[in-house]
């Protein structure tokens, strides 16, 4: 995969993005919710799929060599392996199939918002795998602790992370899609 230099510093910058988003947390037990699965569709929405996937990387990267980026302030590879690790796999998931959706329809409201919420399912759907091959807990358990209650929170901010994407992405100059 070939990167240009102007690709390269724009997924740094928004690597920078979603680590100042990802501090706004509302500890709610082992699993926070948090605006990262917010920034992470935002970012992609203006990106697209390999540039906002590899700002993602950037991201995670940061955090695993332990920066404090995660959210909270959370940082290493013990990060990857706790509670959360699964969703922070699934924000890679999330960013390649948000952008690859934008990509193959339009950069309009509407693809914006449907491919972001389904962007914050595959998280949600990593996280909760990980947490039954983790935890050694129930397909119940799993799910009751690490989706149902991000279900509702998930779908907002993917609403919000579209909507202003595409409102953002209009405005910005670096941007290479085409805003409807």
């Amino acid at each position: 995969m070939k990167l240009s230099s102007r690709e390269i510093v724009l997924a740094g910058l928004f690597a920078a993005v979603i680590s100042v988003l990802a501090q706004f947390t509302i500890p709610l037990g082992p699993i926070p919710l948090t605006l990262q699965t917010f920034a992470v569709g935002f970012v992609v929405t203006i990106l697209g799929k390999k540039t906002g996937t590899i700002a993602v990387a950037i991201y995670l990267l940061m955090g695993m060599i332990g920066l404090p980026v995660l959210a909270g302030g959370a940082s290493g590879i013990a990060s990857f392996f706790g509670p959360t690790g699964g969703f922070l796999v699934g924000f890679i998931f999330q960013a390649y199939f948000t952008g690859w959706i934008l990509e193959k329809s339009q950069f309009n409201y509407f693809w914006s918002i449907l491919a972001n919420v389904i962007g914050a399912f595959i998280t949600l759907i990593f996280g909760s795998l990980w947490l039954k091959f983790s935890g050694n807990l129930s397909w119940d358990t799993a799910f009751s602790a690490g989706m149902i209650p991000f279900i509702l929170p998930g779908v907002i901010k993917a609403f919000a992370a579209g909507y202003l994407g595409i409102l953002l992405g209009r405005r910005l100059p670096f941007t290479n899609y085409v805003y409807r």
